[in-house]
């Protein structure tokens, strides 16, 4: 099954004054003052604006930093990066590529495999837990979390 992912006049009016401030005017939320920095809970996060699949709790980790941090998107085909000047310094900024949200910055210092650290704002995300992915049209990503 193919799903659509648009941003829509619909989806950007159900956002929070926080969500709206950070995936549509490049904002940054409190470290440790987030939905997820410490969530632990298998399932799928998606874009709060679009619902394209961007990380899975597998991937995720504890940098330390107050944000959820990943080592890798679900597929780079939902995830768009780009050069951030802004404050004075050079950071590669993350957007969704078909909501066009801002989700936060990847750095190359995270853990193996890849080396990453995708450090995202939870007021871009949407969580989902595994056993609700089938029932909001996820179910094709179930595979990612089962046990080998």
């Amino acid at each position: 099954m193919t799903k659509s992912y648009a941003k829509t006049d619909e989806a950007l009016a159900e956002l929070t004054p926080e969500q709206r401030r950070v995936t549509q005017e490049d904002g940054t939320e409190r470290a440790f003052q987030n939905a997820y920095w410490d969530n632990k809970e298998p399932g799928l996060y998606v874009d709060v604006v679009s619902g394209e699949p961007l990380f899975a709790s597998t991937a995720k980790f504890d940098s330390g930093t107050g944000w959820p941090s990943f080592v890798e998107p679900v597929s780079k085909e939902h995830v768009v990066e780009h050069v951030d000047r802004s404050y004075g310094m050079v950071r590669t900024e993350v957007r969704s590529k078909h909501g066009d949200s801002h989700l936060g910055h990847v750095f190359p210092d995270g853990p193996g495999p890849t080396g990453a650290r995708y450090c995202i704002n939870s007021a871009a995300l949407r969580f989902i837990p595994v056993d609700q992915l089938e029932a909001e049209g996820y179910g094709d990503y179930a595979h990612l979390f089962k046990e080998a």
